[in-house]
Formats: structure tokens, sequence, C-alpha cells
């Protein structure tokens, strides 16, 4: 008899590929579940319904809760993806992860998705902590439940999760700081940073503060403005508000944006402008990427999305299965990205998604 290993073998796909497509799961292209169809009904393949019910009464169940990724604001395929590959890899153990997302800029998705979530009866969660007063309430819910939590990406005090995994963000932005010092300059800086991002995001905060203290603290003269937008999306307001700026304060000689879509920064400021800047930012997306390969961005600073997502399901299936305790900080690598290293950088997120045709 046929078995999902066969079917993944022949597929040249993984075995936690062809259950997803099985069980109907989501997570795989159009057409790689295309093609695991087809070899299914090629082999008459079915599931046992006993077996599998059978198998699922032994299994753990972790649910994770993160922002919707899409063409504009693709960082969060990256933890994604190490979500995935860890469930992969974790399955054996009895271990079933589920996915559960939300829009990052609307609290109502964020708490609906979470209801949505909890119906799901989870032995632990997974979550990006993205608004306050939200997190409150979905927190109190896990915690009259039993259900033990860990913050992804995300750190926000005064909550009673067992851990956190993710980047170090005050360091980051302090790495920030020297790095756009050592391009011998010294400011004025301009940070440019979204209002919701502002409100609801600790990471954001952390960076710029972290920014800031590498001048103080080194007794470096300089002097940084930030500029508060409504949101990045690449709009002509955006475009008008960011070149205006920097055309009343031409005494600027370098952009801090802490966040992951400096790409937008750079298609809105005019390019006679742009040569006399240096730019840094966050993340390893593929608009960043080329903004690097470009000489439009000096340096950019990767916290290892993939990592995250990966590395806290990893977690939290030794917590369940051997009741390790999990350290509460699990910082990752704060990696320091230019145009001559970038390619070298996520391999496992880009060779997980080639080989398994991931949405």
């Amino acid at each position: 008899m046929i078995t999902i290993k066969d079917i993944a073998k022949e597929a040249q796909v993984s075995e936690g590929t062809v259950d997803r497509v099985i069980h109907n799961r989501g997570g795989v292209s159009k057409k790689t579940e295309a093609k695991i169809r087809t070899i299914l009904e090629r082999h008459n393949f079915s599931v046992n319904p006993i077996a599998s019910a059978l198998a699922m009464k032994n299994k753990y169940v972790i649910a994770t809760l993160m922002p919707t990724h899409n063409a504009d604001d693709i960082f969060w395929k990256s933890p994604y993806l190490g979500v995935l590959k860890a469930a992969n890899d974790v399955k054996t153990s009895g271990i079933l992860v589920n996915h559960f997302s939300f829009n990052q800029c609307d609290p109502h998705s964020y708490f609906e998705s979470f209801k949505t979530l909890l119906k799901s009866k989870p032995t632990a969660v997974i979550m990006v902590p993205n608004f306050s007063k939200e997190t409150k309430q979905i927190v109190s819910l896990l915690e009259s439940k039993n259900i033990p939590y860990l913050f992804l990406n995300i750190d926000i005090d005064g909550f009673n999760n067992m851990a956190f995994v993710g980047q170090d963000s005050y360091t980051a932005g302090y790495i920030a700081g020297k790095l756009i010092h050592s391009k011998n300059q010294t400011g004025p800086f301009l940070i440019i940073q979204a209002r919701h991002n502002i409100t609801k995001n600790n990471a954001v905060s952390n960076r710029i503060k972290g920014f800031n203290d590498y001048f103080l603290k080194n007794n470096i003269a300089s002097k940084t403005q930030t500029l508060k937008l409504d949101s990045l999306d690449n709009s002509l307001e955006t475009k008008e508000k960011i070149n205006s700026y920097l055309i009343d304060n031409p005494e600027i000689k370098g952009i801090f944006v802490p966040s992951s879509r400096i790409y937008i920064i750079v298609d809105c400021i005019e390019a006679k402008t742009l040569k006399n800047l240096e730019l840094i930012g966050f993340d390893n997306t593929p608009q960043n990427i080329a903004c690097l390969l470009n000489d439009s961005v000096a340096f950019l600073i990767s916290q290892k999305p993939f990592d995250q997502g990966y590395e806290s399901v990893r977690m939290l299936t030794d917590y369940l299965t051997q009741n390790k305790i999990p350290n509460p900080k699990t910082f990752l690598p704060i990696d320091i990205l230019i145009k001559e290293n970038v390619k070298y950088n996520e391999r496992n997120a880009f060779v997980f998604e080639k080989e398994d045709g991931i949405n």
C-alpha cells in the first residue's frame, strides 16, 4: 500500500507538504498542490479515518497567531515558513501545528482570529502580541484555560508569557546608530515611522531608543528628527510628505527606518536627494534586498524571522513532550547585511520554500 512518504518522494516535496494537502491545511502553492493531488488520484490514495483519529488522540496541538503576509508586506512570510518547517520536523513527536493569521493594522481582526484559534483547542500558543488592549483580553482567556503561550517577534512587558523568541530590539537599534555613524555621518538624522507602529509595536520603539542612545552614550553630537506618517503605503501623499520634509531640512544626512518597509521610503525619495543620503533599515525582504543591491540602502539589519518561527515551535515541542522549561528570553543573532553578503542570509527559508512550493 502506498504511503505519504511514497507520495512525497514522487512529488519531490516533504511529507509535511503532502500531509497539508491531504488535510486541506493550506500553505502550499497551487502548482504544488495540483501536482500532489494528481499523484494521490493516480494511486487511489485515501486516508484511513480510524487510524487518523487514533493518531490525533495522541497529539499536542500548537496554534500560531501572527500577521498575514502579502506582496506589500512580505516580512511575515519568513516566520510562517519557519513554523511550517518546524511543524514538519516535530510531527513524529506527536505535535500538530495549526496556523491562524490576522490583519496587523486591525485589532478587530486580531481578536477575531484568536477566537477562531481558541475553538481549535490548542495545547499551547505562539502569538505575535500586536495590540496591547486585545493582547490583555487574549492572555486572560489563555490563562483562564491554563494554556501556555509565548511571544514571537514583539516583546511586551507585564505579561506572563513563558518565553519570548525574537530580536533584542534595543541592541539592534543601537547597532543601527553605530553603523550609520561608521559612514562618517553625525547627523542630523531623520527617523521615519508609521503612526500605527508608534502605538502598538514595542520592537519599533525600542529600536529608536537604541539608535538615539548610541549617540548619547558615546558623546557624539547628533540630532535626530522624526517624521510620523499615517501609513507607509507608497501613495502620492506619502511621497509628497517625505520629499517636502527633506526639502525643508536639507541638512539631514541619513534616514533610519525602524521597520521592514524601507523600500517604500526609497521609492518615495527623489533620485537627486537619495544619492546624498545614507539609509538604514530592517529585514531582508526581496524589496529591501533590491534596494541594498542598487546602493539605495547602506545597511539592513536582519532579525532572523525564519529562525524565530522555527525555534518557537521547537521550544514548545520540548516543553510539551519533555517538560523542558524554555529560557524566558531567546534572542536570535543580529545580522548586519550589506550588498556583498545578503545572498547568504536566510538560505534555510529559501531552500525550504523552493523545495516545498510554499505560498
